[in-house]
C-alpha cells in the first residue's frame, strides 16, 4: 500500500515590505469596513428593491434589466464572503463572523467548506493535490461564458443539489474528504448544520413568498446568484488563468490587474490578486496602499478587463495548440536579481514557448 500524500511546505517569496509598512497595512477598521460592506449591501437593496417594485408598474423587459443589474452586482457577493472569511474586514471580530453568514446565507455558501479549502489554497496556491480548490489549466471558453455568465439553471441545480447532499452528511470526491477527514466530527458537524440552515431559510423566503403573492421576493434573494453574472465571471477568473502552477512565486501564479474605482469597490479589491496571496491579512480596502508599495517588484499589470482578457485570451489559443503551454509573466531585472538563490531559474522572455 503506498504511504499516505505528505504535503510539503512551499517557500514562498514575497515582495519585501517593512515591518512597520506591513503592521500599518494589517490594521483593519470597523469604519472603512462599515464604508466597504455597508456600500455593498446598500446597492444590492437598492437594485433589489427597485427590481420588486417595478413588477406589474412599468413594462416587463425593463423589469429583466433591473432584475439583471441586480444579479449582476449579487454576484460579487463571493467577494466579500471571502474577505469576511478571512477576518480582516473589521477590527471588531465579531462582526466578521456575523457579515461571513449574512453573505454565504445570501449567496449559497457555507463557510466551514470555504474556510477549510481556502487555508490550502492560500498555504498551497496552485501546487496540485495540496490545493485543488483552483486547478490549472481553467476551463475557460465562450461556450461557458454565456452558459453561466446570463442564466445559469446548471449552477442552480448543482449548487441546491450539493447543498442538499451535505446536509444529508453526505461528502463526495477525495477534495471534500480530505477537507473534512473522518477524525473532524466537529467540523463535518458545523459543515452539515450550515446546509441544513441554508435549505431552511431559503425555503422560508419561497414560502413567505408564496403565502403574500410577493412572487419577485424569491427571485431577487434565492435565485439571484444564478443571473447576471457576466462581469464577476470576468473579473474572478482573471485571477490564475493561463499562469504557472507548482512554482514557489506568487508573482507567476497570480496575476494583479487594475481596475476603475467602481469595479474595483464591487470586486472588494481582489484585482489586486498577487498582493492578496503574498499579505493575506492585509484587508481588502488596504491593499491598493500595498501594490503602490510594491509594484516595483511586480510582472507588468493589465488595465482594465479588455487588456486582461486579450492577454488571456492568447494565452488559451496557445493552450489550444499546446496543452502543457503556461505562460510566465515578466519578472522586472532588479527583482530577478534579488531573489534568494535557488528560487527560480532564470528565465529567457525571448523563448518563443513563452511569447504570446
Amino acid at each position: 500500500m503506498d504511504a499516505p500524500h505528505q504535503p510539503v511546505k512551499v517557500a514562498w517569496y514575497r515582495s519585501p515590505v517593512s515591518r512597520e509598512q506591513l503592521q500599518a497595512l494589517n490594521q483593519r477598521s470597523d469604519f472603512l469596513g462599515l464604508l466597504q460592506t455597508g456600500g455593498y449591501l446598500g446597492l444590492l437593496a437598492v437594485t433589489g428593491t427597485l427590481a420588486f417594485l417595478s413588477t406589474g408598474r412599468i413594462a416587463w423587459p425593463l423589469v429583466v434589466l433591473l432584475c439583471f443589474i441586480h444579479g449582476m452586482f449579487w454576484a460579487f457577493l463571493i467577494n466579500g464572503f471571502h474577505e469576511f472569511v478571512h477576518n480582516s474586514v473589521f477590527e471588531t471580530k465579531l462582526l466578521n463572523w456575523f457579515f461571513a453568514r449574512v453573505f454565504a446565507f445570501l449567496g449559497w455558501h457555507n463557510p466551514y467548506e470555504f474556510w477549510a479549502s481556502h487555508t490550502e489554497h492560500h498555504k498551497y496556491t496552485l501546487h496540485p493535490p495540496d490545493d485543488l480548490e483552483v486547478v490549472l489549466p481553467a476551463d475557460l471558453s465562450l461556450k461557458g461564458f454565456l452558459q453561466t455568465g446570463f442564466i445559469n439553471p446548471a449552477g442552480l441545480w448543482q449548487t441546491l443539489s450539493k447543498t442538499i447532499r451535505i446536509a444529508r452528511g453526505k461528502l463526495r470526491g477525495s477534495w471534500e474528504n480530505s477537507l473534512f477527514p473522518g477524525a473532524a466530527v466537529k467540523e463535518k458537524r458545523m459543515l452539515v448544520r450550515w446546509a441544513r440552515l441554508l435549505l431552511a431559510g431559503q425555503a422560508a423566503i419561497v414560502l413567505v413568498s408564496i403565502v403574500m403573492h410577493w412572487w419577485m421576493l424569491p427571485v431577487v434573494i434565492t435565485l439571484a446568484p444564478f443571473y447576471g453574472g457576466w462581469l464577476h465571471y470576468l473579473c474572478n477568473n482573471s485571477q490564475h488563468a493561463g499562469l504557472q502552477d507548482n512554482v514557489p512565486d506568487f508573482r507567476l501564479c497570480c496575476r494583479t490587474i487594475t481596475l476603475n474605482p467602481l469595479l474595483s469597490f464591487l470586486y472588494w479589491h481582489m484585482h489586486y490578486h498577487t498582493e492578496h496571496h503574498m499579505y493575506a491579512a492585509v484587508p481588502c480596502y488596504r491593499l491598493g496602499r500595498l501594490h503602490a508599495l510594491i509594484r516595483h517588484d511586480l510582472p507588468p499589470t493589465p488595465h482594465g478587463l479588455y487588456a486582461t482578457w486579450k492577454q488571456i485570451a492568447a494565452i488559451l489559443r496557445q493552450q489550444g495548440q499546446n496543452p502543457t503551454y503556461q505562460y510566465i509573466q515578466e519578472l522586472p531585472a532588479d527583482a530577478i536579481a534579488s531573489l534568494p538563490a535557488g528560487i527560480l531559474a532564470p528565465i529567457d522572455y525571448s523563448a518563443p514557448h513563452n511569447r504570446l
